[in-house]
């Protein structure tokens, strides 16, 4: 359906829907290529002899129209433009602070049809700091937008980096930073999906950035805006504990409740923060309070829960497609046990970014039951959720660092025993804790259910029945290289590719383009065989071929990957070798017992993780 709400149309329509904004005057990867130093202090041309300035000096375009106004910005040389309703209702107002895959940049402070973007085209911008990576809020114009820049160092070195805007109409909607429903036109306001994108690229850790100059793009065609940019700070002295990836953005019917969400962690440490992420959504969020305590029995705590803060304050507000973390907070989790987050829901909520499949039972009120987060017992938690909704990190301070495996529903632990946190993953942190060799990592679960390597389940907008993700390449940067203080990276996926129909030159694409992208921010990659599924319904004959295929590449992959772990080998019947040995079968000849599990977690060469 299209609104035409051109300028001729009564103003009630628009002062009736939304408010007025104020404010002071890659095919779908999006992603960077490699970094190239060198100790040039400085460019050859004009433009490097110039003063770097803040971005909003900088800004020459506008991107934002109120619907009553839509002429007032042409983002686009057309006449097109962003809604400044959609915006203010996705929580994106002037000046606010987003958290984006550990980024935090800020909205523009621009009213509508002011100039708050500007067209790259080789200016120099004043930023400084160390960081692990730089990070872009953009868009693309006419079409996907691609350049090249520069960072320059204190020391006088520089880097050179690769970024890609995709269009703001036609981009992919699964690397979004956010999606809003409305383009504004000369003509009125159209019912027509547009959308920001957070790109990051590598940037030399350690030293002391000074500037950074945008990409050059042709003056004709398309053209790529910059709204914010940000270094992603350092997350040292803090290691992931425990973490699970958003699979989808699901419906619900929620009024005043609260959530009591049981996740088991890996590392254990003196103090904790958590991680709460509003991923895929069009609305923002309202987070009334939140409290952290150990396990006792069923949803009750061992203990009083206690408080957490975001910002000094106990409430927060997330905006769609943001995330939010929790001020340090000095209650010591143990390694291996099972902690309880519980978060009161004070207003509607109509939908919520979850991920679908925990294999772990957590518990909510019922409507109208207000805040009982700080609940010692669990009477008040009459319904049980199979999922993990808004909850995506658990963090504890000190320890060496994380290993993410990156994975399928085996990961996820499906068929493993539930509640007993027996996936290979929780197998696995138990296997470093107890030894002396290699650093005690906290080991993070980025398995979904139903994921693939090249293609996304989830569409990555709206609400959704299929729970299933966007591709693990698509998710790389939220789930991988935006994880705390990560290290290592174990690619274990594919199965569901092959069961799919996809060729094995295809998944193999993806996972070079993964270790590339890996490699590029100073992470070890490890990539897994893919197990057998023989038996499964849709495990063919053809499937098998493209496992194999892959197989190959991964077990002669010419220094792509720093490690190989042949799950493959472990677990297959060497007289059947398309099939797993009936004794790690879960029974549906696909997913893995306890057993299976273990198999897994006692083929990873400890030594190889570092």
């Amino acid at each position: 359906m299209t609104r035409m709400l051109g300028t001729s149309k009564p103003k009630a329509l628009v002062a009736g829907r939304h408010r007025r904004w104020t404010g002071a005057g890659p095919v779908a990867f999006a992603a960077a290529c490699a970094v190239v130093f060198s100790g040039a202090p400085a460019l050859a041309d004009a433009d490097a002899r110039k003063e770097p300035l803040p971005l909003e000096r900088l800004f020459d375009n506008a991107a934002v129209s109120d619907e009553a106004d839509p002429e007032a910005a042409d983002f686009d040389g057309a006449g097109g433009s962003l809604s400044a309703q959609d915006l203010a209702d996705a929580g994106w107002e002037p000046g606010q602070r987003l958290v984006i895959d550990a980024s935090r940049l800020r909205w523009p402070r621009s009213a509508p049809g002011r100039p708050d973007n500007v067209r790259a085209a080789g200016q120099q911008v004043e930023l400084t700091g160390r960081g692990d990576a730089l990070t872009f809020l953009v868009a693309g114009t006419g079409g996907e937008a691609s350049g090249s820049g520069t960072v320059r160092y204190r020391d006088g070195s520089s880097s050179t980096y690769a970024l890609t805007a995709p269009d703001w109409r036609r981009g992919p909607l699964t690397t979004k930073a956010v999606g809003l429903p409305h383009r504004n036109t000369p003509d009125g306001t159209l019912d027509e999906t547009t959308r920001l994108y957070a790109v990051t690229v590598p940037v030399a850790r350690g030293r002391e950035i000074t500037s950074v100059v945008l990409p050059r793009t042709p003056a004709a065609g398309a053209r790529l805006h910059v709204f914010s940019m940000a270094l992603r700070a350092p997350t040292n002295g803090w290691t992931g504990s425990w973490a699970a990836s958003t699979s989808g953005y699901s419906p619900v019917a929620w009024t005043d409740r609260t959530l009591r969400l049981i996740v088991h962690s890996s590392a254990g440490g003196p103090r904790t923060r958590l991680r709460l992420e509003n991923t895929f959504a069009q609305r923002p969020v309202r987070i009334g309070r939140v409290t952290v305590a150990l396990q006792g029995k069923g949803a009750a705590a061992a203990a009083r829960p206690v408080p957490l803060s975001f910002g000094g304050r106990e409430d927060t507000e997330i905006p769609a497609g943001a995330q939010e973390s929790s001020d340090p907070l000095g209650f010591r989790v143990p390694p291996d046990t099972n902690l309880l987050v519980s978060i009161h829901l004070p207003g509607t909520v109509r939908a919520v970014p979850v991920h679908s499949y925990s294999n772990q039972v957590s518990y909510l009120t019922a409507d109208g039951r207000g805040d009982r987060t700080g609940d010692v017992d669990g009477t008040a938690y009459g319904q049980r959720l199979d999922g993990w909704p808004l909850l995506t990190g658990v963090d504890v301070g000190g320890g060496p660092g994380s290993v993410v495996t990156l994975g399928d529903s085996i990961t996820d632990g499906e068929r493993s025993t539930p509640g007993a946190n027996g996936r290979w993953p929780d197998l696995l942190a138990r296997r470093l804790r107890a030894q002396h060799t290699v650093p005690e990592l906290g080991v993070l679960n980025h398995g979904i259910s139903g994921n693939q390597v090249a293609a996304d389940r989830y569409p990555g907008a709206g609400t959704s029945s299929v729970m299933s993700g966007v591709s693990a390449g698509h998710r790389l940067e939220r789930d991988v290289l935006a994880q705390t203080s990560v290290r290592t990276l174990i690619v274990f996926e594919g199965v569901n590719d092959v069961r799919a129909g996809t060729k094995a030159t295809q998944i193999i694409a993806v996972m070079r383009s993964i270790a590339v992208r890996a490699h590029e921010r100073g992470l070890r990659v490890i990539a897994a065989t893919i197990a057998p599924c023989g038996g499964f319904h849709d495990c063919t004959a053809e499937a098998d071929a493209q496992r194999m295929a892959v197989n190959r590449h991964v077990r002669a992959n010419g220094g792509l990957y720093d490690a190989v772990f042949d799950f493959d080998a472990a677990i297959r019947d060497p007289q059947h070798p398309e099939r797993m040995l009936p004794r790690f079968d879960g029974g549906d000849h696909l997913h893995p017992n306890d057993a299976g599990m273990k198999v897994f977690s006692d083929t990873v060469d400890l030594r190889k993780l570092v």
